[in-house]
């Protein structure tokens, strides 16, 4: 094997530390002369698979938009959905009308768009000549005289037959006679006068007896003629009732013909004037006075006071030809405003309703068109989402009361007839959200077929660049009047890298660059600048930094006043600096934590302290767990390691989550086994594998400046630093002071590939690579390792014989028979 001792690994040139964007590449001066961006550039894939479910028409199309929120995910949808509103037939106008044989269940009616509003006014108009033609047809001379000469005639008739009965009567001797109590026959003398009850019993008995003979046949004619005296007059109340229809067809027939050649292509409507002319007839002169509603300027009526109002039409959504399809957002989509609601007016202490208090919802409105949900809004909504979904799935709107769903009330509802529903439904949501209903509610995949995922972040790519600089264009656009210059651009495409945290991506979240445009176009206007430049983007975010960083001040002096032990000089063993991030919003940054290590004989266990007191998650209890295997793996081939070790973040009181501590974890229990000490002037990040290779991390730039600002507040001697893994070169974009110390020899960056590499930076000493023979060099990290642990495994058959335990025999601690991974010997691969 090759014997040459290795060159110390370097640390990394402050070139690669941050990515520049060169204003000249971008090939402008101001955005003024950018054209606006075409949302198809950045999100390519989501955009294609919007138009695929825009332009599928079959069921169950509906699309679910994914992304983070302030990625411009609404922008995006309603951009494409101007780009539709013009594609398809326009969108049909939906009426209510009353249904005068079941008034319960209004009719609905569909129109083209744009001749709803025009029936509406027709009925209006209708209406408001309704009741002064029907008043002035029934107090017309013709009709009074008409019903004046059938009153008489049936009078006339019925005092004929009267005096016809009175006749007969005479003719025998019987008179009749009008009392107050009605009509009766008594015996009669000579002439006119009849018998006294004296002078009728002195007559002869054979005569009473004709007389009474005579009055029970009379009394049986009148019974007959008093029995038909109500027939006579229904037929006078029906030719009374016959002339009141034909007046009112004469009156009130033409205003309703008039109004049939403008909708004679429409076959709904026709029925529904017969139905109207029908109804007028039918009530007569119940119409003739003002209904109480009508007199109060309400729209309703009720039983035994009718109003003309019946005959209104209630535009439920109407359309105008020209406007193309409808884009609907609900910004609150409770169940009411989602599929209608019929409100209610109090009437004599009763709730009352009728069709014209028939209120349309969202999706009426957006029928024919696009209706744009926020999916948590709709979940977080009570009854929302499975009313939704039912008129998803029936293919109808189908006006539902909350109150009736939850069994509050008793009243008689409304039941308008349903509305066919031909909406394109586009709900907006984070990818948790999407994947849990796909998961969990079994209606979802049928309902919407297509997802589209923005990218969170896109390729740092020269096209991309230029693309990114159209974005800025087109927000500039809706901020101002301000241009941005290409400086400015520059300035704000290095910060969405560092918002992507990766030199290589930037990020699609347009509300933050949106509020930094904002801010820095506000540094702009106090310096009566035309267009805003570089500074005033810096200034922009200068001000965010301080406005965010309380906290991180307080850490930052808690660490400098020794109240949190952290140091940033000398070496100690078992001790490291490790890198904590802190996630608060916008003003997420990270600090230096002190982790220490204790080793002690004992079975071969790794004791994660975090996770005994229960304050570490799953994920940094497996990085402990990984640790503890790639130890065992590399000591513990030949005997088990007689070893008890733990672990813990001093001084923390918190969760602890992560894996991004376990090298630092690993290499703290390294110098507690080895007895060598770690310089403190070095602080570590990264995660491990079982074979030693360490993994890229997040937060990578705030855990660089957290302990920068550290060891600058104490004094950059040059020594100081951060081991960072070195698949984390790529995601570099630090601060400029950083990058100007590290550029002066003030502050050093090391990556590192495998846990032997930053070892041997922490210590100071080789790592120690086993040769073919699996023989440890002497003076090494792993050999003062193996030899501690045979020293513990010593210790621990002792302790076992003087329990009275057999001896067990152990090989010589400085030789291994099994040479460890290569990876985790140097730079090592992935």
């Amino acid at each position: 094997m090759n014997t040459e001792p290795k060159s110390p690994l370097a640390p990394l040139p402050p070139e690669s530390l941050f990515s520049p964007c060169d204003p000249a590449a971008l090939d402008f001066t101001t955005t003024e002369t950018l054209a606006d961006i075409d949302v198809g550039q950045l999100h390519p894939r989501a955009v294609d698979a919007m138009k695929l479910g825009l332009d599928i028409r079959h069921d169950g199309y509906n699309l679910f938009v994914l992304g983070d929120a302030g990625s411009g995910r609404h922008a995006i949808v309603a951009q494409l959905l101007a780009g539709q509103q013009q594609s398809g037939s326009p969108p049909a106008d939906w009426c209510y009308v009353n249904n005068f044989a079941e008034p319960s269940r209004s009719r609905l009616l569909r129109l083209p768009a744009g001749r709803g509003a025009r029936l509406r006014d027709d009925m209006q108009r209708l209406v408001g000549e309704l009741a002064p033609a029907i008043a002035a047809a029934f107090e017309s001379d013709d009709y009074r005289s008409r019903i004046e000469s059938m009153q008489d005639e049936a009078k006339q008739r019925e005092d004929e037959a009267l005096r016809g009965l009175g006749r007969e009567a005479a003719q025998v001797g019987v008179a009749l006679l009008r009392t107050p109590q009605g009509f009766v026959f008594a015996p009669m003398k000579t002439g006119e006068e009849t018998l006294s009850p004296q002078e009728f019993e002195r007559l002869p008995e054979a005569r009473q007896q004709e007389f009474r003979q005579h009055m029970e046949t009379l009394h049986e004619r009148l019974h007959k003629l008093m029995n038909e005296f109500p027939r006579w007059r229904r037929e006078m109340q029906g030719r009374i009732k016959e002339l009141s229809r034909e007046t009112l067809r004469l009156a009130v027939g033409h205003l309703v013909e008039e109004l049939r050649p403008g909708y004679a292509d429409l076959p709904e409507v026709g029925a529904h004037f017969d139905a109207v002319m029908r109804d007028i007839i039918e009530s007569g002169e119940s119409l003739r006075e003002p209904g109480r509603g009508e007199e109060e300027g309400e729209t309703t009526y009720f039983a035994g006071n009718i109003s003309v109002q019946r005959y209104l039409v209630n535009l439920l959504v109407g359309n105008a030809p020209d406007d193309g399809r409808p884009v609907v957002h609900e910004d609150h989509p409770t169940l009411q405003n989602l599929v209608g609601r019929v409100e209610h007016l109090v009437h004599m202490g009763t709730l009352v309703s009728n069709f014209m208090l028939i209120k349309a919802g969202a999706l009426h409105r957006a029928n024919g068109g696009f209706l744009v949900l926020d999916a948590l809004k709709v979940l977080s909504q009570p009854y929302a989402w499975e009313g939704l979904k039912r008129a998803l799935k029936s293919g109808e709107i189908r006006i539902e009361s909350l109150s009736e769903l939850i069994g509050l009330t008793s009243t008689l509802q409304l039941e308008p007839e349903p509305v066919p529903l031909d909406v394109k439904l586009v709900l907006i949501g984070e990818r948790l959200t999407y994947y849990l209903l796909a998961e969990l509610d079994p209606e979802f995949p049928e309902l919407f077929k297509i997802n589209a995922d923005l990218d969170s972040e896109v390729e740092r790519s020269p096209d991309n660049t230029r693309h990114y600089a159209r974005l800025i264009a087109t927000l500039a656009r809706r901020l101002g009047p301000r241009h941005f210059t290409a400086g400015a651009v520059a300035a704000i495409v290095e910060h969405a890298a560092r918002l992507a945290a990766d030199a290589q991506r930037l990020t699609t979240r347009t509300r933050p660059l949106g509020d930094l445009m904002s801010e820095a176009d506000h540094f702009a206007a106090l310096a009566n600048a035309v267009l805003i430049d570089r500074p005033h983007v810096e200034a922009a975010l200068a001000a965010r930094r301080h406005r965010h960083e309380r906290i991180r001040q307080r850490y930052q002096e808690e660490i400098l006043r020794g109240q949190l032990l952290v140091s940033t000089s000398g070496s100690h063993v078992g001790q490291v600096n490790g890198l904590a991030v802190v996630m608060l919003g916008e003003g997420t940054f990270a600090h230096p934590v002190r982790i220490t290590a204790t080793v002690r004989m004992g079975e071969g266990e790794v004791v994660d302290i975090e996770r005994e007191v229960e304050l570490g998650g799953p994920i940094h209890s497996k990085g402990v767990l990984i640790l503890a295997s790639f130890l065992a793996a590399r000591f513990g081939f030949n005997a088990p390691l007689s070893l008890k070790a733990s672990l813990v973040f001093e001084q923390s009181y918190g969760g602890v989550e992560g894996d991004s501590a376990s090298l630092a974890e690993l290499a703290a229990l390294m110098s507690a086994l080895s007895g060598l000490p770690i310089r403190q002037s070095l602080a570590v990040t990264g995660s491990v594998n079982q074979f030693g290779v360490v993994q890229p991390v997040g937060g990578i730039n705030e855990k660089i400046e957290g302990f920068f600002d550290i060891c600058a507040a104490r004094g950059l001697t040059g020594d100081q630093g951060v081991l960072i893994p070195a698949p984390n070169i790529a995601h570099l974009m630090l601060r400029d002071d950083v990058v100007d110390a590290v550029r002066g020899g003030r502050f050093n960056i090391w990556a590192v590939g495998g846990v032997d590499q930053a070892l041997e930076l922490l210590t100071g000493i080789p790592a120690g690579e086993p040769n073919d023979k699996g023989e440890i060099p002497a003076d090494s990290v792993n050999f003062q390792v193996a030899v501690q642990l045979a020293e513990l495994a010593r210790l621990r058959q002792s302790y076992s014989r003087s329990r009275g335990q057999p001896r067990r025999r152990r090989k010589a601690p400085a030789k291994t028979d099994r040479k460890p991974p290569t990876p985790a010997n140097g730079a090592g691969g992935h």
